[in-house]
């Protein structure tokens, strides 16, 4: 099997069709429209206008010019302001997809990875009540000790630094020995 071939293999296993389904159904509850019927998810997110609407609905203005037309570096270009938006919203680096895995159909998976990463962080923005994907972040569960406890700690030597009571393995024999025969 050739490798670019492999690498197809690969990518392919990586896609979850439950969460494409999920992450679908997301996109048409908060653009208040379904997807046209027959058409394939990666189909219909691909030019990069549903996508541009996505974010103008989650942020206003997010996308001031959505391209309709004018061939394929424009509807590109779509996918690239898409990803600006989403940085802007908060949406980490790491977990934005490149141009060339929605465009190319590279690697759908991401794609759906990174709509889950937008889905989070609709979690963390208060003026948005609509619909969200995905589990709810964790928020940060801050505590304060005071001296005298942070000085206790100081004290205890848990296992992980090493001491266990003296306790070593010699004398364990796992398996059987090694038998060097020798004359054959």
């Amino acid at each position: 099997m050739s490798l670019e071939r492999q690498v197809r293999a690969k990518l392919a296993a990586k896609r979850n069709p439950e969460q494409e389904k999920e992450a679908q159904g997301w996109i048409e509850s908060v653009l208040g429209a379904k997807f046209p019927p027959g058409e394939l998810f990666e189909d219909v997110l691909k030019d990069g206008t549903v996508l541009c609407q996505l974010i103008n609905k989650l942020k206003p203005g997010s996308v001031p010019k959505i391209n309709s037309s004018g061939g394929q570096f424009k509807m590109m270009e779509n996918i690239t302001n898409f990803q600006s938006a989403i940085k802007a919203y908060g949406v980490p680096d790491i977990d934005v997809f490149q141009t060339v895995d929605l465009w190319e159909k590279k690697d759908i998976a991401q794609v759906v990875s990174t709509l889950f990463a937008l889905g989070r962080e609709t979690y963390r923005h208060p003026e948005w009540n609509g619909p969200y994907l995905g589990p709810k972040p964790s928020e940060e569960c801050k505590r304060d000790f005071s001296e005298e406890v942070l000085k206790a700690g100081q004290t205890i030597v848990g296992l992980q630094a090493g001491s266990n009571k003296g306790a070593t393995q010699s004398g364990q024999n796992i398996g059987a020995g090694r038998k060097i025969l020798l004359g054959k």
